[in-house]
């Protein structure tokens, strides 16, 4: 591998999934900064109309319910996204791929942006949120050509420019809509967008693709995946739970602010979602202890972690300190258990890490659609404190799910490796 100023040869996996011996000794640190970056813009398109949920309603005549739906069309997506595009990431060179979805995903921000009526803003964002799930095709493409040794802190850098993406995206939002409106938010990913596909088909070495199966035959051997190995649907559970936590909280929080208990302006709401950020250094460091082999106590942890989040927002109604504890408090435990399933995730099978990594995003992000929709629905049926019940509640389900997990049956790869079910 060599430097972005020089050529960049393909990398073609040995049968175990890893890069060859050729390929270089592990992955620069400059590429990791690259592919953490690039996640961070890529996956932040699916999260800049959550602050701007009470700014679009009016514009286009629609309810704060219905404009809710937005943010749940645009996960929507991207759950789409993950069942059949990111299996492709197995199937064909990975650059090549990256470099096309982006440019899709450039063309349906743009569309977003000059929207004329709330449904071709709809149409626009599920587009968009489906092909933005080039950021799952980085991650694994990372986690191929890091060494097996360290994996989970390499994985764990990218993820944290990931959810560094997430968080800060409705920060920027909220902002540059406050500035100068609501169209240039979309327009301006759209730009930052194409630039992406331009700098990523320049620097990211070619991958060769890990099988030579038809299409269809993929998205069947996906399937397959599920029924082989238990642990990957149990991580996407464990994920969905939390994720939809999360977003229930994150969807609502927005009408809460704007609101009669604390009347802040749109603006105001962005700069709220930075405390989130405060969670994005845990990231590395839980990469770090899943390589030591204590993915499941931490796994445990994060779900009652995410259950205590969920609490505190409900005391936090009025109370803006307990709002943002709260906020810490979940986006600790969501980077905290999304690592550490993609850790386990990734050693289920190295040669398809893509569908791996398309089920266990697709089953959290459904998750996470459901929690923005229920939550959006909760909240102005029932209040904040509905939300904050659906939020504990969960997390709960999944930790009880979690303490069944010894007693889970384990395949014959999964009891050779203790690490796989951690």
């Amino acid at each position: 591998m060599t430097h972005p100023s020089g050529s960049t040869p393909t990398v073609r996996p040995t049968p175990d999934g890893d890069p060859s011996p050729g390929s270089g000794h592990g992955i620069p640190g400059w590429l990791v900064a690259v592919l953490a970056v690039a996640t961070g813009l890529s996956v932040a398109n699916l999260y800049y109309a959550q602050p701007l949920l009470s700014t679009l309603a009016p514009v286009f005549g629609v309810g704060t319910a219905t404009a809710g739906a937005l943010v749940t069309v645009t996960q929507i997506g991207y759950v789409l996204g993950m069942l059949f595009l990111v299996p492709l990431g197995d199937r064909f060179e990975k650059r090549r791929l990256v470099a096309v979805l982006l440019a899709v995903t450039s063309v349906a921000m743009a569309v977003a942006g000059a929207a004329t009526g709330f449904p071709m803003l709809v149409l626009a964002s599920l587009v968009s949120g489906a092909t933005s799930v080039v950021a799952q095709i980085l991650v694994p493409f990372a986690a191929s050509l890091a060494p097996d040794h360290a994996r989970g802190r390499i994985v764990g850098r990218v993820m944290a420019g990931l959810l560094t993406g997430i968080l800060l995206s409705r920060t920027l939002s909220s902002l540059v809509a406050d500035a100068a409106g609501w169209r240039v938010v979309y327009l301006g990913s759209a730009v930052l967008m194409a630039v992406l596909a331009l700098v990523l088909r320049l620097v990211l070495p070619a991958h060769a693709p890990t099988t030579d199966l038809p299409y269809h035959h993929v998205l069947r051997s996906t399937l397959r995946l599920v029924r082989t190995h238990p642990a990957l649907v149990r991580r996407g559970l464990y994920q969905a739970a939390l994720f939809g936590t999360f977003s229930a909280f994150w969807t609502t929080v927005s009408f809460l602010l704007t609101g009669p208990a604390f009347r802040y302006p749109a603006s105001a709401v962005g700069v709220f979602a930075l405390v989130g950020a405060a969670g994005v250094v845990v990231a590395p460091a839980v990469g770090r202890w899943a390589d030591r082999g204590l993915g499941r106590p931490l796994t445990g942890a994060a779900l009652l972690l995410g259950a205590v989040g969920a609490l505190v927002a409900g005391l936090g109604g009025h109370h803006i300190v307990l709002l943002a504890l709260a906020a810490i408090l979940l986006d600790v435990a969501v980077q905290s258990t999304l690592i550490l399933g993609q850790h386990v995730v990734y050693q289920l099978d190295p040669g398809a890490r893509a569908r791996l990594n398309s089920v266990f995003i697709a089953t959290f992000f459904a998750g996470g659609a459901l929690g923005s929709q229920l939550g959006t629905v909760v909240y102005h049926a029932q209040g904040w404190w509905a939300v904050s019940a659906l939020g504990t509640a969960l997390p709960v389900l999944a930790l009880l799910y979690w303490t069944t997990e010894r007693r889970a049956g384990h395949t014959p790869a999964q009891a050779a490796d203790p690490g796989v079910l951690s």
